[in-house]
């Protein structure tokens, strides 16, 4: 029998083994799998807003904390930071919806530049489709023709327009966005009872204080690490309106401020707002260095951020495996729209610091890990002081009184 030897530098990771159970768990835990993506789509006009609030919850809860340190209330502290992020978001929509209405305006002129400007590559085009259109023709010279059908007319509905669409969209759009912020504002006012009563509900000790942990571990990974990206996403935000501004791109504050929020997609948001940004330049700009220069500076600090600034800030223990973050984007996007694909990051790693914590779900951590499981590091931090086991207390022994006699 061969001995196996590690190397000295060699790490060991540890091997999961799923326990086996009975022969109707497996198929059971996919139709329950199926079963919640299933009610995640019939019911997304109330998850979308739920899902929202919790992440700006938990992105507010450091905002929260400060103006709690500064002797505010919980619910001062709470309307401080919903009130200060929303108006940012107002700020936002106030300089952008002028801008949007004007690029409808020059729709058809706008249509008519990119129709100049793409001249020459619709020229090639049109011959690639002349040659293979004289080459169908040979082909069918020399087979027997058949007769030609005519084919039936077709009948085309008109869609609504844009206002109408807007017209009945908004209500339910702004019935959304309050009825997140106001969840928000809740979850952060009383976030601190909350967890205290929660606390109260197991009856063991040792369940407490695993879930004392879980809710510990919860605000340390996607707390801070949702307040860490948008510190970093901000700071992108106004290179990219820096950058823009000195190359006369116009609206920059509007694009640079998109590039921000495009980086809470991974893989997709970044590599879109930098697309339309180039389209936009080629519509903008007549010269070649202006066309590129916009979509290239906007490259240039997409790259610094990704693999120099959000590693070096953002911890280890948030990293997720790249193939399970694509494919929640893909989904959730899918079912939820851009609100989707900007909350599956943090579902994901509310997910896998659950699954850290409960040992029938440890084959789920394995699975969503980047290198080595979240347990395994989680594991080393200190104790913690609020689920300590309270003391006992005993009824100290009296001494024993010596009898006397009296002689």
């Amino acid at each position: 029998m061969g001995v196996a030897i590690r190397e000295p530098g060699e790490k060991r990771f540890p091997i999961v083994h799923v326990q086996g159970g009975s022969a109707i768990r497996r198929p059971l835990i996919v139709l329950a799998v199926c079963g919640v993506a299933a009610l995640g789509y019939v019911a997304r006009d109330f998850l979308i807003p739920t899902a929202g609030a919790i992440v700006l919850a938990l992105v507010l809860t450091p905002v929260a904390n400060t103006f709690e340190r500064l002797h505010l209330p919980p619910s001062m502290s709470a309307a401080a930071s919903v009130l200060l992020l929303a108006t940012g978001l107002a700020a936002l929509l106030a300089i952008s919806i002028p801008a949007l209405t004007n690029w409808i305006d020059q729709t058809p002129y706008l249509t008519y530049t990119l129709e100049r400007k793409l001249e020459g590559v619709r020229k090639s085009i049109a011959v690639v489709q002349e040659v293979s259109k004289q080459v169908e023709q040979a082909a069918s010279a020399a087979t027997p023709t058949t007769p030609t059908v005519t084919p039936p007319e077709k009948v085309v509905v008109r869609e609504k327009s844009l206002m109408a669409e807007l017209a009945s969209t908004t209500p339910g759009l702004l019935l959304q966005v309050f009825y997140a912020a106001v969840l928000a504002f809740l979850l952060l006012a009383h976030r601190n009872n909350s967890r205290r009563q929660i606390m109260r509900i197991p009856a063991s000790f040792n369940t407490r204080v695993r879930l004392a942990r879980v809710m510990r571990d919860i605000n340390d990974r996607v707390g801070q690490y949702l307040f860490s990206l948008a510190v970093i996403y901000a700071g992108v935000a106004a290179c990219a309106t820096v950058a823009l501004a000195l190359l006369g791109f116009p609206n920059a504050i509007i694009w640079g401020a998109l590039m921000g929020i495009a980086g809470f997609v991974p893989f997709i948001g970044s590599a879109v707002t930098i697309a339309v940004v180039a389209l936009v330049a080629l519509l903008t700009f007549d010269d070649w260095p202006s066309i590129v220069g916009a979509p290239a500076a906007l490259l240039v600090i997409h790259l610094i951020e990704a693999n120099l600034v959000t590693p070096m800030f953002v911890s280890r223990r948030c990293a997720l495996n790249t193939v399970a973050v694509f494919a929640s984007i893909a989904l959730l996007g899918w079912m939820w729209g851009a609100i989707g694909a900007i909350v599956a990051v943090p579902l994901l790693i509310l997910i896998s610091t659950i699954a850290a914590h409960l040992p029938s779900l440890r084959w789920l951590e394995v699975l969503l890990a980047d290198d080595r499981p979240v347990s395994d590091r989680l594991a080393h931090k200190p104790s913690l002081a609020s689920a300590a086991r309270p003391p006992v207390y005993t009824r100290a022994r009296q001494p024993r009184r010596r009898l006397t006699t009296v002689k």
